[in-house]
This record gives structure tokens, sequence and C-alpha cells, in this order.
């Protein structure tokens, strides 16, 4: 990365310079919706780490309006609890050798969804603990002591105990799973409503792009939420950027996996974007071009996007130095639902967060520029049917 930016440097200079004198006189991004997939109410997980089953229960939602089914909120905390049971048997057979936290991936909602149906909202809020707000801290700490003692074996041999003491915790914690409901009138058990709403899980795949595994194939990704070792179709970068453009424009919205850790992603100001100079990464001799500004104002002055700024090109070498360097990790799930362009027309994908509409301006979503999803995309999930065809056919999915 340092390279990257040295290389970069010099040509900025002058723009970088232009940027500042004039960045209080502008008056920032401003956003033209291009295109918006209708979705349901923004989530808000609250004091929990589990972003994937919200977002995934969000994209879910979409899904089931694109089909034109009536709208629906859905449970993220009945998937949570089943995934937890989940995580705990690999957990044991694995003799703790398997990750073992909230984090999650898209693919374990629908695990679920095959194995035990979903739930509404009203019929599971998952909060059986005296609290009006979900907070998993003591719960995560509870059930990590639990199974550690667990592997620890010390009778020797592993007892027939541990597991229905385990999901004892989980229905203490979460509240019984609901075996039956009515919905508008009707009558359904968590399996009959996934597949009265046409919820099949055979539909969706999940994508994404590194060197490191040959193209065009199913790899298992390294990253510590894919608890459950699961597969996803690896494919070059602009086709994973070819499929996100045409799933949207086709209607089709999208459950995005990746970093939300960089100092240009500023959720409170709804906007994710990669500048090209990051101060902190500046050779001395880098940093003395800018004596006569103070480097505090200077990082606050890129950093406080009074105005459009560039960003860092990214290709697929690039995007693979940042993972292989942990520089881009497995964050944060959010849900994908249209796209949008600034003033100077940059693309940018508008993004449903789940952290309340706490940040004023946008109500709880996010513009995330086409550079940063480039970079920061650790992987998708979406419809097969948004696909570009001929993708679909290297991928052995249509015929």
């Amino acid at each position: 990365m340092k390279q990257l930016i040295t290389t970069f440097f010099a040509a900025l200079l002058l723009s970088i310079s232009s940027f500042i004198a004039i960045a209080q006189e502008e008056e920032g991004y401003k956003f033209e919706v291009i295109k918006e997939i209708k979705t349901t109410p923004v989530k808000d997980q609250q004091r929990t780490g589990t972003c994937w089953s919200f977002a995934t229960t969000s994209f879910l939602e979409t899904e089931i309006i694109r089909m034109g089914k009536p709208q629906i909120v859905l449970s993220p905390m009945y998937f949570v609890k089943h995934t937890y049971a989940n995580k705990a048997k690999r957990f044991v057979r694995f003799q703790g050798a398997n990750n073992f936290g909230q984090g999650g991936q898209a693919h374990d909602a629908l695990t679920i969804i095959a194995t035990h149906g979903m739930v509404p909202e009203n019929e599971f809020s998952g909060i059986n603990y005296d609290e009006d707000v979900h907070v998993h801290s003591e719960l995560a700490a509870v059930l990590n002591g639990f199974l550690e003692a667990v592997v620890k074996n010390p009778n020797r041999k592993l007892s027939t105990a541990w597991e229905p003491a385990f999901n004892s915790i989980l229905d203490a914690y979460f509240g019984d799973s609901p075996k039956e409901f009515t919905v508008e009138g009707k009558n359904y058990t968590p399996h009959t409503l996934a597949e009265g709403l046409d919820i099949d899980v055979e539909n969706y795949i999940e994508l994404t792009s590194y060197t490191h595994h040959p193209f065009y194939q199913q790899i298992i990704l390294e990253i510590p939420d894919n608890w459950a070792h699961k597969a996803y179709y690896n494919i070059p970068l602009d086709e994973l950027m070819a499929v996100m453009l045409n799933a949207i424009n086709k209607g089709y919205s999208i459950c995005w996996d990746g970093d939300v850790s960089e100092k240009g992603f500023v959720h409170r100001k709804g906007l994710a974007v990669l500048p090209q100079v990051k101060v902190t990464e500046m050779t001395d001799s880098e940093q003395g071009k800018w004596a006569d500004v103070p480097m505090d104002e200077l990082m606050s002055t890129i950093y406080s996007f009074n105005k459009i700024v560039p960003e860092i090109k990214v290709t697929q070498d690039l995007r693979q130095q940042t993972f292989d360097n942990y520089t881009t990790t497995d964050d944060h799930l959010m849900h994908l639902v249209g796209i949008s362009k600034d003033q100077e027309g940059n693309q940018y994908y508008i993004t449903k967060n789940s952290w309340g509409s706490s940040n004023h301006i946008y109500n709880g979503y996010l513009h995330m520029s086409e550079q940063y999803v480039r970079m920061k995309t650790t992987s998708i999930m979406v419809h097969k049917d948004a696909l570009p065809k001929e993708l679909a056919k290297k991928l052995g999915l249509m015929h």
C-alpha cells in the first residue's frame, strides 16, 4: 500500500492542494438516485455482532417484495438462535479448533431456512432477558465459556448432556422458537411460511474475487466468519462488479459482505470512499512537502469530505494485496438496494445498513463508491437469475 501511495502522491499534489484551498467553500457530496429497489424499513442490530442476520433478513424481505408477495418483517434472531446451535456442534466436532462467535455469513440464514424455516419478527423478538433492545455481550460470554468447558473434556469422554444443555441456554436468552403462528389470517409453521413466500434457498449463490484461487470455480473462502466452510463462486473483479450492476438494474438487491474499517467509511455522513492520500502512510519526505500545513489540519481536511476527493483506482492485484496483508478484512454485512451518482458523475451503491437510522442525513443508508466496493467487498449473495447470462453459463448455472 505504501508503494501505491507514493506512486499516486506526485500526481495528486496539485489536486489535493486545490482541494485544501477551497474545501470549506464546497458543499460536499450530493447524490442523485439512479436506481432504487423497494425494500423494508431499516433494521437495528443494536448491541450485537449479528449484522449477518440483519442484512440477510433485509435481503430476503426485499426478495419477497420483488416476487410480488405481501411485505413482511422477518425475525433476524430466529436465524441467530438456530445458527448458534449449528456453530456449537461444529465447534465441539473440531474440538475447539473452529471459529465460534457472534459473526456469520449470509448463507447461515439460508441454512436455517432449509432446516427450520423462518418466522415473522412479531412472533419471535429473540429478547427473553428483561431488555428493550438486543444485548448479546453476556450471552456471547456464557456460550463461549460453556463450549470451552465442554471441549476441555474433563470427564475424558464427551457426555450426551452438553448439547441439550447448550440449547437450554439458547431458549433461556432467546425464548422458545414458535412452532405455529398466524400471518394475515392464515396459519403457518416456519417451514410453510418459507414455502408460501417462495423462498427457495437453492436460488441464491455467493460470489467473491481473489486470485489465490482459480476463477470460475467454487472455492472455500478463508474468512473467520465462514465458520461453516461454505463454497463461493470465484470470478474476476470486473465480472463481480458487472454482476452487482446487472442485478440492481434488473431489480435484484444484493447482500454485501466486506470491510468497513477504513477512515473513508463514515456512516454518520452516509458515505464510504477510498481517498488516494492516506496521510498516516506517507513517508517523511512526502510529509515534508506539506510542512506549511499542520498535520492535524491536513488530516481533518482530507477526511472532512467537504469536497469530492480523488479515489484510489482499484485493480485485481491491489484488491488481492489488501486481502493478503489483512488491510481488507471481513467486518460487516449490509444490503445494496440501488445505484446513485454524485455531482461529478461518479457511481455509488445505495447501501442499507443495520445500525438504525442514526445517521440523520440518510436515515440509516449510505453511498459506497464504486472504488470502495471494488476494494472492500469480501463477498456478495444474489439470486442466480441476477447474473449476466454469459457468466451464468461459465459457472454452470444455466444450460
